[in-house]
Formats: C-alpha cells, structure tokens, sequence
C-alpha cells in the first residue's frame, strides 16, 4: 500500500505543484505515494460556502470556523495516519518528524488562511500543530509542501541512496559538509586537497570537521543539542 497524503485546503488546485516534479514526482506516477486535495469549501455554510468568521474578542482578519474545518476532517478518514496543521505557534518540524512519518501510513494536513483555526477544531480533531520557522506566511499550502517533501523523500527507493539520508544535513545531528565537483580549479579557487587524495578515511574526517565547524558558527542551537546528545561518551571539539 503506498504512502498516503491528504492536504485540505481552500485552494486545491495547489497541488501537487512543485511535488509533482523530480523524485517527488516520479514516486508520485510509480505509485510509491498518492497525493489528494480536498476543498474546504466544500463544508462551508450558506449560499456563499463561508468558511471564517469575525474573531471573539476583536481583533484584525478573520479566524476559521471550527464546524467548517471538524466536518472536513471527518470527511477525510485518517485510519492511523496524523493529523497535521503547520503554523507558526506549533513544535519545531524536524527531520526527526519527517522520518517519523514517512515511517507511517501517511498524513493529513491541515492547511489555515485568514487568522488562523479556532483552536476548538484543533483540540477536538487532535491536531499535530507543527512549524516550519519563526516567520509567518499567507497560508498553510507552501509549508504543506515543504513537510510532504521531507517525507516523501525518504520513502524507500525514492532517493535511491540510504547514505544520502545519513550524510545530510540533521543526518546525525549537525549540517551537512561542504560540497565540490570538476572542475578542480574554478577562478582562483581549488577544490580541497584531501577530497582529491582517494584517502577514505581523511575524507571523511575532514567532513566531519567541516559539519562541525558550519554547526558551531552558522547553528549554535544545533551545536549545543548536539554536545548535549553526545552525553559524555565523546568529547566534542
């Protein structure tokens, strides 16, 4: 049975967009995951399908009705997959997450406009709230996106390479090393000398310093977590 994606939102039509191109995409014609757009139109209220409403207790825009956004989820029949709506007041989404549910069934998602969901919806349904970042955007369809393509990748055979998965930046816990294809001289700049040495094991030691020293200076958060899980059993440099 192939991995599962159902994503409501008011604009259907955003989909698969970017996912139906390049390994995504390929995946998506083997049969490797399915793609479903619902609209949440479709349970909206009168003759103008309204879907939002003024917030209680004032404030600026409009907030999603919870019996709109509870009647399309019942639609939608999750059978043991979660329930997830990105915004920018839920947990961090990791690459702990996308190989939690790319392991799964598959996922629902739960795209919000206007102010956002009435928070009624969310505790009933029980919604995953998951963020990509600190920073707001229009909608809940290009984070959609970016989750299902951080989980479809890691279907199996959709990379091709188990290693990639591994080697990758949050792989093992900090950024990915620096990268360097022909040619090996490029204005000025040459391409390390150890990567042209053949020396597997000073290979991978020189990574290994790099992933380090770009976590330390571009990710301090990522460095101390990643001090943190070492747990005194390495001493970290």
């Amino acid at each position: 049975m192939s991995w599962r994606a159902d994503i409501l939102t008011l604009f259907p039509e955003m989909f698969p967009g970017p996912l139906g191109m390049s390994l995504a995409g390929r995946a998506l014609e083997q049969g490797v995951w399915s793609c479903r757009s619902h609209d949440l139109r479709a349970h909206g209220l009168g003759r103008h399908r309204a879907v939002d409403d003024t917030p209680f207790g004032g404030g600026a825009g409009m907030v999603m009705r919870p019996d709109v956004v509870a009647a399309a989820l019942e639609a939608v029949s999750a059978e043991g997959r979660p329930v997830i709506y990105p915004t920018p007041r839920g947990k961090r989404f990791t690459q702990q997450d996308a190989r939690r549910f790319a392991g799964g069934p598959g996922v629902v998602v739960l795209c919000g406009r206007f102010e956002g969901i009435d928070e009624r919806a969310l505790v009933r349904c029980e919604v995953e709230q998951l963020s990509m970042g600190d920073f707001v955007l229009s909608g809940g369809e290009i984070p959609a996106m970016t989750l299902l393509d951080a989980c479809v990748r890691l279907l199996p055979g959709v990379m091709g390479s188990e290693q990639s998965d591994a080697e990758e930046s949050f792989g093992n816990g900090l950024l990915e090393y620096p990268h360097y294809t022909r040619p090996a001289s490029w204005e000025g700049m040459d391409v390390p000398e150890v990567l042209l040495s053949g020396h597997h094991a000073a290979i991978a030691a020189w990574r290994h310093e790099q992933s380090v020293e770009f976590t330390k200076t571009r990710r301090p958060d990522l460095w101390a977590a990643y001090g943190a899980a070492q747990n005194g059993t390495e001493r970290v440099h």
